[in-house]
Parts: structure tokens; C-alpha cells; sequence
């Protein structure tokens, strides 16, 4: 219980100090009774330490060791923002052709040096039998693509901005994605191949001088790219080009002038009727980028 105090002494203090001179006798009778405190002064004990509780008397002479109840309450711990899987990196996307490129013969027929050999600037790429064109469906699914990377954290770098121009040429997109420092980059295209062919096929590089640093991880990221079509597609690999749907390619700008690692897509025969239905659905076109999405993320993952 608490003591009661006057000008900071208790009274057993004053008591004391009052009989200095009394030869030791002791303090006694009702001079050094202290009253007993009303039942509004009364507290509990304060324990610091819950090995050694604290006497009342100790407690009343120490008021700084009384532990402040604070009436905030303490913050929650939040949990870690999780870091999305793609975040800090750079892909590069090339959407082949474009929609102008046949208004624009004498660009594109134009010979560029693709690393091994000379090659024309482009061309007007394929389309299906109905007239749905390849460079309108690259730059969907490039911009389908180009979405889900961002979502994943990642800085995109498409080498054209729309499907209504003409070029750049093969050689400047190699340059663009070049010189973005990008991570991994991916060609998208789809074949024209014979009709009664089916399937998609990678495209491989092979050494030649400018790719040779990134050879190794780009067949990697082709196996990654050829695993995710099938797990997340249900387009077959190629029964006409390629091997296991995958051909290696020494003729490609794109490829042979590549310093990341790079591949390029044929997604399906445009002029094989069942190939070609679904190259034209905006659903299936969502899928491939799913898929390319889903090997990106894999390869830079490390796996």
C-alpha cells in the first residue's frame, strides 16, 4: 500500500529526523504513526521483473519505474509487398511485318546485311485463305503479350508501335532490342507453309559472330518457349518444318544480329484451314501470350 507523503518525506521520515537527539531511543506511541491511507489511495504492487516483485514501499519511493499504459494501440505487422517475377526487367517484342508494307515495295525489297548475308529489308508476310493477314495477327498477339508482361512488372520494348506503317526493317529491329539491353526478346510470326501442314515451329540462331555470347540461353529460352506452347496451347508442334517443333536458322537478321537472347515463333500455318481458325480467334491469340508470357517468366526465373 502506499505511504502517504509530505514535501516528498514521509512522515516515518520526519519522525525519525525529529528524535535525532534522543540518544537512541525509539520512535514510539502515536508521534511516529502514520494514518492508515483511504481506500482511494490504495494501488496494487507494480512487478518489473516478474522473477522479484516489488514492495508497495519501494514502488510508492520509485514512481518512474511504473510502466505507462498507452492507450495506441501497436500497429499490426504488415506483410511484405511481394515482388512481381518480372519486375526490373526488359523484354523485347517483335511483331513481324506490318500492315503497310505491301504499299511500300521499294522499302522493303531494299537489301540489308543480316550478319551473314544480304537480305531484303522485309516483307508483306503471309496471310490465311479468308485474307486475315500475318502482320495484323503478330501485332495482336504482340500487344496481347505486351500487357501481361507489364502486369508482371516489366519495362516491354515492341519494335513497332501499331500495325499502319511500313518497316523498320529487320535489321533496325534487331538494333532496337539491342540497344534496350533487353533480358530475352521473341519474334512473333505465323508460316505460310503448305496446307495440308500443321503446327507451330521455334526458331533457333546459330553462331555467327554477333550472337555468339547468347547462342546457349537463347536455345534454352526456344525449349521454354516450345514447353509452354504445348502445356498452354493447343496448337501441335510443326508435322512440316522443324523437328520436335524446333528448326535451327542461320538466313534471319533478327537472330543473327541478336546480342540477347532471342527466338523467333512461326505460331501456326496460316494457310492450313484448322491452323488458320484459330490464328484468327482473339481468344487463342490471348493464349500464345500466355504462353510466351509464361516462358519468359520461366526462363528468367533461372529454371
Amino acid at each position: 500500500m502506499q505511504r502517504t507523503r509530505r514535501n516528498g518525506l514521509s512522515a516515518l521520515a520526519l519522525a525519525v529526523m525529529a528524535c535525532a537527539g534522543c540518544g537512541g531511543a525509539a520512535v514510539g506511541g502515536t508521534a511516529g504513526a502514520v494514518d492508515p491511507p483511504s481506500q482511494k489511495q490504495a494501488v496494487d504492487p507494480v512487478i518489473v521483473n516478474p522473477s522479484a516483485a516489488v514492495s508497495p514501499s519501494r514502488a510508492a519511493a520509485s514512481p518512474s519505474a511504473r510502466p505507462v499504459a498507452s492507450s495506441t494501440p501497436r500497429p499490426r505487422p504488415t506483410p511484405a509487398r511481394q515482388r512481381k517475377p518480372l519486375a526490373g526487367k526488359v523484354i523485347g517484342i517483335d511483331p513481324g511485318h506490318n500492315g503497310r508494307n505491301k504499299d511500300d515495295p521499294s522499302f522493303i525489297n531494299r537489301l540489308i546485311w543480316n550478319g551473314r548475308e544480304w537480305e531484303t529489308c522485309d516483307t508483306t508476310g503471309t496471310e490465311t485463305g479468308g485474307g486475315y493477314t500475318e502482320a495484323q495477327f503478330n501485332f495482336n498477339v504482340a500487344s496481347y503479350l505486351r500487357t501481361d508482361l507489364i502486369s508482371e512488372g516489366a519495362k516491354v520494348v515492341m519494335t513497332r508501335p501499331n500495325n499502319t506503317g511500313v518497316g523498320p526493317c529487320v535489321n533496325k529491329r534487331a538494333q532496337i532490342i539491342n540497344a534496350a539491353h533487353a533480358n530475352v526478346a521473341i519474334d512473333i510470326h505465323a508460316d505460310g507453309g503448305p496446307a495440308r501442314g500443321r503446327g507451330f515451329t521455334v526458331l533457333e540462331p546459330v553462331a555467327d559472330g554477333p550472337n555468339d555470347k547468347v547462342i546457349k540461353a537463347s536455345v534454352r529460352f526456344g525449349g521454354d518457349v516450345r514447353a509452354a506452347m504445348l502445356k498452354y496451347t493447343t496448337m501441335p508442334e510443326s508435322d512440316y518444318y522443324g523437328h520436335d517443333g524446333i528448326i535451327l536458322r542461320n538466313d534471319l537478321a533478327g537472330l543473327n544480329l541478336t546480342r540477347v537472347p532471342k527466338i523467333l515463333i512461326e505460331s501456326g500455318n496460316m494457310r492450313n484451314a484448322t491452323d488458320a481458325r484459330l490464328l484468327t480467334q482473339s481468344s487463342f491469340q490471348r493464349e500464345l501470350a500466355k504462353a510466351f508470357a509464361a516462358a519468359i517468366v520461366r526462363f528468367l526465373a533461372g529454371h
